[in-house]
């Protein structure tokens, strides 16, 4: 519940951002919207729809709205270390601008690598003119894992050799506010998979500033730009869980969410692909779903202009947003409880239980839903 006193605060904060000159002088957020066909009536939709994503009562509406239309007074620098560049896509790469991208667009981004035309020395000055010129006042945003210690060399940036590392470190300490981007930053990724040649580590472990992460392979835009506005409007981290991941937005499981849970409480599952059952929509847990073990909103956010997800598409989660998820929930098409998953149940299987069910008896099933959340709570504990 927000009282007045926060509403209240929140207004003060952006009033004082309002006082702040305008980083983009010539235009505003209403301008580019409607030079891509957007009314106003569809930007205070997608405010609304902002709101409720980001779980915060509908009256803060107007101040979502107006945190956009204040996001150019708030420069990012946005880093790139060893990833695929998906994040950074997931924003860019649509046939159609979405309105979470063009805001994306209007705010003020000092340094990215992939749309800035600057390259060589010339990104270099730019990078360290950004970071001095709106020290303290910047938010970071860094994509991809970064690799550490001895093996700190595989990635190095610019004619001077400075290691992906330093540059993390460098920008770290001068932010207002730290975002690590995708799985990769967030916990490692791939590049952090077994057996880790490269010593890849998460943002969080290189510097000793706090960090949000906004994991997922990619991340959804909304996951993205929804935590700037939050910051905009709040000024602080938001709540966050274990893993200092956004509660609006992983708090829930995909299993929580899904628009097949409703098979998989009848216990009708796809037994293998092309089947039947994966004509019909059943559920995808005994093809190697692992949506009972990840937190995200994939399943209500959705891709591709929130038209589709990977269930949607009749593939099981591979449970992307997770922390050591290339090692801990593969093989991807096999289901968990078919092999030994370590766990305070260790010996049990990750979900025996669900392979019980599907026998006509529900009253197992509420069993099994039981487990999940036990054996999910039971692992980050773990962990």
């Amino acid at each position: 519940m927000v009282d007045n006193h926060n509403i209240t605060t929140i207004q003060n904060r952006l009033s004082e951002l309002a006082k702040l000159p305008k980083m983009k002088a010539n235009s505003s957020i209403m301008d580019v919207l409607n030079e891509h066909g957007f009314t106003r009536r569809d930007f205070m939709k997608w405010a609304g729809a902002m709101t409720a994503l980001m779980a915060l009562p509908a009256s803060f509406a107007p101040m979502v709205a107006q945190a956009a239309e204040l996001s150019d007074r708030l420069p990012v620098i946005w880093l790139h270390m060893a990833e695929c560049t998906g994040c950074s896509e997931s924003l860019l790469r649509s046939d159609a601008p979405t309105i979470d991208s063009l805001i994306f667009d209007y705010i003020s981004l000092e340094y990215h690598e992939t749309v800035m035309a600057a390259s060589g020395w010339q990104a270099e000055e730019n990078l360290e003119q950004a970071i001095q010129k709106y020290k303290g006042k910047y938010v970071l945003m860094v994509e991809g894992g970064i690799p550490d210690g001895d093996s700190a060399f595989y990635l190095t940036v610019g004619s001077k050799g400075t290691t992906g590392r330093e540059h993390a470190i460098h920008a770290s300490d001068n932010a207002l506010a730290i975002f690590a981007i995708g799985t990769c930053s967030s916990f490692g990724g791939i590049q952090a998979a077994a057996p880790n040649p490269t010593n890849a580590k998460p943002l969080h472990k290189i510097t000793n500033k706090p960090v949000i992460n906004v994991p997922g392979c990619p991340p959804s835009e909304k996951n993205i730009v929804g935590n700037v506005l939050n910051f905009l409007l709040f000024g602080t981290l938001p709540a966050l869980d274990v893993y200092n991941r956004p509660k609006w937005a992983y708090g829930l499981r995909i299993h929580d969410l899904c628009e097949r849970r409703g098979r998989f409480d009848a216990g009708e599952f796809v037994q293998e692909f092309g089947d039947q059952g994966a004509k019909d929509g059943y559920c995808l847990y005994k093809v190697g779903c692992k949506g009972p073990y990840t937190f995200n909103n994939c399943s209500r956010e959705r891709f591709n202009q929130h038209t589709s997800w990977p269930i949607q598409a009749g593939h099981g989660c591979i449970g992307c947003s997770e922390p050591d998820f290339w090692d801990q929930m593969g093989p991807f098409e096999v289901p968990l409880g078919d092999r030994l998953y370590h766990t305070v149940f260790d010996g049990l299987g990750a979900d025996a239980i669900s392979d019980k069910i599907g026998i006509g008896v529900l009253a197992i099933t509420g069993v099994a839903v039981a487990a999940h959340a036990l054996i999910a709570t039971a692992t980050k504990e773990k962990e």
